[in-house]
């Protein structure tokens, strides 16, 4: 097992949504490095059902016809919080040693309280139908941390949407419509990125602005298995020279083109392959979600020392998912424990030769994998595109996200 991720998800039928400020009282310790405090927002309405189009192995999530009611501006955002600038010594250092940083730090009482008057519109049921096999998540978490992420990202779009108008204005001719918003989230196996993008999905879907969200994953741009044994790398099973980055850089560009109907490659991770008769159509969304463990790679230079394209390149905004390393190599143990006394056991999966191992041989087993793959994969290709990220969320090793940096603008 290499490091494409195992998600797990079962489908459901939709409950009710709670309010945020239901679910708990922010309190926001004199300690922490932010302080923020709530801020009331009686505003209310329900806008139009969430369209929602996944290119998830499993079954999908039903999009919620509950929308959330409007918030508060960028500025009304930021100004109810006051933040240090993190040092990030670990994410951009300057040769002088100067500590100052392209990132702000909000502890996540801080982050939380920018969330206290948005009401969630996810139940826990739909919770832990999004939940990835091992993630600690529950409705705490996701009022806390993410409602706040998808209310940002909004603020994103609808400015976004503001500037092509002016820049129509100034040109004083009709444009083309405006192309979708594209989020990039990356992060390593096992670190909950998946479960992450599937979140983000599911909560910008409920903002009337944008109803029809895409996700897509980067599994789906593998070379085949067949392909891969032919170059030698089926071992490299998510490396970037694994992907077909020529196809995926179409598939974006074609996207931030205006294209009115994209499609993109299925990924089985039953089958552990790529499915040559499915494909996932997009069809002009207003947002699209691209997750995978390389999206934040730079372009490659050429043997004659050009450099090309990346996917990075047309990403509006971008995510990182984080953790110490030797947590997420705990988390991926477990969840290779997890799927030994479930999924391993379909007779179609490729893994079934993993299912009758011994919880001794099964722990050695996931941890070689680590220690031969996805470990040299994280430190070499994927941890060092962190700081290239817009937004980072740290995670302890609960799986609980800790804090957010946020880049400046």
């Amino acid at each position: 097992m290499t490091g494409i991720g195992y998600s797990g998800v079962t489908d459901g039928t939709r409950e009710q949504g709670t309010s945020a400020q239901e679910l708990r009282r922010v309190a926001v310790s004199p300690e922490t490095t932010c302080t923020g405090t709530a801020a009331a927002n009686s505003g209310s309405g329900v806008g139009a059902a969430g369209r929602v189009i996944s290119s998830s192995a499993y079954p999908t999530i039903p999009h919620m016809a509950v929308s959330l009611v409007p918030g508060p501006s960028l500025a009304a955002l930021t100004a109810r919080v006051t933040c240090r600038h993190a040092t990030m010594a670990d994410m951009a250092s300057s040769e002088n040693g100067d500590t100052a940083s392209p990132y702000v730090e909000l502890d996540r009482a801080a982050w939380a309280a920018l969330a206290d008057a948005m009401p969630l519109p996810l139940s826990a049921a739909e919770v832990e139908r999004m939940r990835g096999l091992g993630d600690e998540l529950d409705l705490d978490e996701v009022s806390d941390v993410y409602l706040p992420i998808s209310r940002l990202l909004s603020l994103y779009v609808r400015h976004v949407g503001a500037l092509h108008r002016d820049t129509e204005a100034f040109l004083g001719a009709r444009q083309p419509e405006r192309t979708p918003f594209v989020i990039g989230v990356a992060g390593s196996v096992a670190v909950g990125k998946s479960t992450t993008a599937r979140l983000l999905r599911e909560l910008l879907a409920h903002w009337p602005e944008h109803p029809n969200v895409a996700l897509v994953t980067t599994d789906g741009f593998l070379y085949p298995n067949a392909e891969l044994e032919r170059r030698g790398l089926l071992n490299r099973k998510g490396f970037p020279e694994s992907y077909d980055r020529k196809s995926l850089l179409k598939f974006v560009i074609d996207i931030k083109s205006g294209r009115d109907e994209v499609s993109a490659p299925v990924y089985s991770h039953l089958e552990y392959d790529v499915m040559p008769d499915r494909r996932l159509n997009l069809h002009r969304p207003d947002i699209v979600l691209i997750e995978g463990l390389n999206v934040l790679q730079p372009a490659r230079a050429t043997a004659d020392g050009r450099v090309g394209l990346s996917v990075r390149d047309f990403f509006d905004f971008t995510v990182y998912v984080d953790a110490a390393t030797p947590d997420i190599r705990r988390w991926y143990t477990e969840r290779f424990l997890r799927l030994r006394e479930t999924a391993f056991r379909d007779p179609a999966s490729y893994f079934r030769r993993y299912a009758h191992l011994s919880e001794d041989e099964a722990v050695e087993q996931a941890q070689d994998i680590w220690d031969a793959i996805n470990g040299p994969n994280l430190d070499s290709n994927i941890k060092p595109t962190r700081s290239r990220a817009t937004l980072v969320l740290r995670k302890d090793a609960d799986h609980s996200v800790r804090y957010v940096r946020l880049r400046k603008l």
